[in-house]
């Protein structure tokens, strides 16, 4: 029997270590002949990643506690491992070295350790030419500050004889991949104020005899052309994911410099490159490759010039992955099923999920089922998002009551919410409680036009955009409009604080590991790492030509201005958004008048990995809505705020 009982107060099955739940975050899935690896990440084992390999005999973890299978280039990390004849390459997190793993045995350091912590890193692990050593991106610390950074191309022997500097063509570099032949060697570069979505150059070197390489040309990209992916389809010729015509379509590149679109269309395959290695299209053979547009798997057909979707029951592909014998592998998710390794052969049908799914889900009928919808912002632009709404088939609200609202800000900015399985808003949804997950402007799969919309505009278009779709849901009836809240972590925590300090549509906020500060985070001496230290330039603007705008625009000089209670968490190993910056912030609040809580995590980077980190963090964000909104949830402990 259905019970009448106020939003945020319905019983849920999905509890905060549901949240937290491990095993269901694979990455970085590679098939190496008849055998799939990937890494899984292990909340409850202090958010450490291992490594797992499948093969006949079913999957098997490589690396017990305390190996843990991830990187810190650009802070984001890379591709962390490389298979070369059944052995591994990895990178360790704790010294950020190489180690290699022969199946049965223990891991031999591959690399010295460094003469400072931290003081060098490697990522986007690639096998090398010849299949004895394993290549990279090496960064290393050069001062004190965290844009004093010098990264090159690195080739590291399988026999533990040292590192060897191939070359380097930019500041910023993925990690060269070798031709067939072995004769070259093909990358990606790019050079500050530039993200790698605004512009990337594709090199091309031939691979010298000495084994270092020689003088590099770029055959694809520039300025305002970014490649995302590359790989070589034969000895004179690439495969690229780039958009010269505004759109991340797949071309063929000649060593030349020739570019071909094999399927011109204003759609996406490709996607921003936070971290190094991602993947998008793989080579069927044929002229057929498997690409992922829209999160969905697709059979791109040069011969046709079309992209066709393929009907599975995976609704969600990413690091896609393939051969010519048609058989893909790939992360697969859906909105209600969790991420696992999938493998398909498209000659058949026939899917198979690989390894542990983990503990069971919980049952549908408590998911929501997401709603896709385009909200039309001030300037006549469509804004798509995602409605969570409350669902739980035990409970229904008194009638004429409005459920509270959330809307959920994705990171980067340049990034988007998707739509796979977020156990995070079935917890509040399942407690009545709605979730709305907007890809404001500047979020991606929508093309560049969409991407730069937020050039020089970040903390105001970003959060008007938000605010639309929160009023525009109020204004349906769908939504209470005085029960309205705005959550993000980092560049989201930054429109979470910058709506609560500028507009008057929210009750309240949750901001994690923010950017609050725009003059004391960006620039060479600023408190950012060296990836984005230049980031805002193209977000806001120069920062001595905008001094007065990045003073205005950020939360940190308008406490005064708040609409309302805000709850603050911060990990306290975080390198891209520092704790300095949500430090100030707090003490700010204290005395204020403004309700506020400040939750700080030892041994956390940006983002949360550990279990009992996320579920504190869920519980107290529950008390939080529940005392701003007026309501009691039952099963979480009562969150003190502070004013």
């Amino acid at each position: 029997m259905v019970e009448i009982a106020s939003y945020g107060t319905w019983v849920s099955p999905i509890g905060e270590a549901d949240v937290a739940r491990p095993g269901s975050s694979p990455a970085w899935a590679r098939r190496v002949g008849d055998t799939v690896w990937w890494t899984l990440a292990k909340p409850d084992e202090g958010g450490r990643s291992t490594l797992v390999r499948c093969g006949a005999d079913g999957p098997e973890e490589l690396l017990p506690a305390p190996w843990n299978a991830r990187n810190r280039v650009h802070e984001y990390g890379g591709t962390p491992y490389a298979v070369l004849d059944g052995r591994v390459a990895f990178t360790e997190w704790s010294d950020q070295r190489v180690y290699l793993l022969d199946l049965g045995g223990e891991p031999v350091a591959l690399t010295a350790e460094p003469d400072r912590p931290q003081g060098q890193r490697f990522a986007d692990l690639v096998p090398g030419a010849g299949g004895a050593e394993v290549w990279a991106v090496r960064e290393t610390a050069t001062g004190d500050r965290p844009t004093d950074v010098r990264r090159d191309l690195v080739a590291i022997p399988l026999d533990g004889s040292g590192v060897r500097v191939l070359g380097a063509s930019h500041h910023f570099m993925t990690a060269p991949k070798p031709s067939p032949d072995g004769r070259f060697a093909a990358w990606l570069g790019w050079e500050h104020p530039a993200m790698p979505w605004d512009g990337t150059e594709l090199c091309v070197a031939h691979l010298l005899p000495d084994g270092t390489l020689g003088p590099h040309r770029v055959v694809a990209g520039g300025p305002r052309e970014a490649v995302c992916q590359v790989e070589w389809e034969g000895s004179d010729a690439l495969l690229a994911l780039t958009d010269p015509d505004g759109w991340w379509n797949l071309h063929r590149i000649t060593l030349d410099g020739t570019s071909t679109n094999l399927a011109a269309g204003p759609y996406e395959i490709g996607g921003p490159m936070w971290v190094l290695g991602r993947r998008w299209f793989a080579v069927l053979g044929r002229g057929r490759f498997a690409v992922v547009r829209g999160g969905r798997l697709a059979v791109l057909d040069e011969r046709s010039g079309t992209v066709t979707d393929v009907d599975t029951d995976v609704a969600l592909w990413s690091d896609l992955g393939a051969d010519t014998d048609g058989v893909v592998t790939a992360v697969g998710s859906g909105p209600d099923t969790a991420g696992t390794v999938v493998r398909l052969d498209l000659s058949t049908g026939e899917l198979a999920h690989l390894g542990d799914p983990g503990p069971a889900l919980p049952d549908a009928a408590y998911l929501p089922v997401p709603v896709r919808r385009t909200f039309t912002a001030e300037d006549g632009r469509g804004v798509p998002a995602t409605v969570y709404p409350p669902t739980n088939p035990d409970f229904a609200a008194p009638e004429g009551e409005l459920p509270p609202y959330l809307v959920y800000v994705h990171g980067g900015p340049t990034g988007s919410a998707g739509s796979g399985l977020n156990l995070g808003f079935a917890y509040f949804t399942s407690r009545g409680i709605g979730v709305v997950a907007v890809d404001y402007g500047g979020s991606t799969g929508y093309g560049r036009a969409y991407r730069e919309v937020l050039n020089g505009q970040w903390g105001v278009l970003d959060v008007a955009d938000c605010a639309t779709a929160a009023a525009a849901l109020a204004a349906e009836g769908g939504a209470d409009p005085a029960r309205l809240g705005i959550r993000g972590g980092s560049a989201g925590g930054w429109t979470a604080a910058a709506s609560l300090t500028s507009v008057d549509t929210y009750a309240c906020g949750t901001v994690q590991f923010p950017i609050l500060d725009l003059t004391g985070w960006t620039g060479e001496g600023g408190e950012t790492h060296d990836f984005e230290a230049r980031y805002t330039e193209g977000l806001v603007g120069s920062p001595t030509e905008h001094a007065e705008r990045y003073a205005e625009r950020s939360p940190a000089n308008r406490v005064a201005h708040l609409a309302g209670p805000v709850l603050l968490m911060q990990g306290l190993e975080d390198k891209i958004c520092p704790p300095e910056q949500a430090d100030r912030f707090a003490a700010a609040l204290d005395g204020s008048g403004v309700p506020h809580a400040y939750l700080r995590f030892a041994g956390e980077q940006h983002g949360f990995r550990r279990a009992e980190t996320i579920e504190a963090a869920y519980a107290a964000e529950l008390s939080f809505y529940g005392q701003v909104f007026g309501f009691t949830p039952p099963g979480v402990p009562v969150l003190e705020l502070s004013r």
